[in-house]
């Protein structure tokens, strides 16, 4: 199950980086197509080359998380202690296991 839902994740996430840098090649040519000088339109072409480093590192950095995740279990949030459902032993009062358990004894209950 986790495993599916880390490829799934790492899917989404790889999508993502497409969508980042295909933006970044058409802030590219719309700042191509503005600029006035060849140094103007080299700075559009880095830019554009950083964008696209930073979708890869978002990238890698979505995947380690998804990994994490799998390794460490997905039912809580990062950083926040699991919640045990039962209580550790001699921590808590023990429920009666009978219905008349717990009265005092002469006691008489009708159930």
């Amino acid at each position: 199950m986790h495993s599916l839902k880390e490829k799934v994740s790492n899917a989404a996430s790889a999508g993502q980086e497409h969508l980042d840098k295909y933006k970044a090649h058409v802030e590219e040519k719309a700042e191509k197509a503005t600029a006035r000088t060849k140094e103007e339109k080299d700075m559009a072409h880095e830019k554009m080359k950083a964008k696209e480093a930073e979708a890869k590192m978002n990238l890698h950095e979505a995947k380690s998380e998804h990994a994490a995740d799998k390794l460490h279990g997905a039912h809580h949030l990062p950083g926040q202690p699991h919640a045990h459902h039962n209580q550790p032993l001699g921590t808590g009062v023990a429920a009666p296991t009978h219905p008349l358990a717990g009265h005092p004894p002469g006691h008489n209950h009708h159930i």
